[in-house]
């Protein structure tokens, strides 16, 4: 499935799609810039929202 078209995916996931690291993905997170949810003890990335500050950055 495109990453685009799935509604969370893990830290991992994220900081392999973006090339970002895991402590500037969980700074982002800790800003209120990405949103997560938690199943059980796992966080996950709301891919929406991860979107959402790709393209609020692409437009400055």
């Amino acid at each position: 499935m495109p990453f685009a078209q799935r509604l969370t995916c893990t830290i991992d996931d994220a900081c392999e799609v973006t090339g970002l690291g895991r402590t500037k993905v969980y700074e982002l997170i800790a800003a209120g810039r990405i949103v997560t949810t938690t199943i059980g003890r796992r966080p996950l990335v709301v891919v929406r929202s991860f979107l959402a500050l790709l393209d609020t950055n692409m437009s400055n």
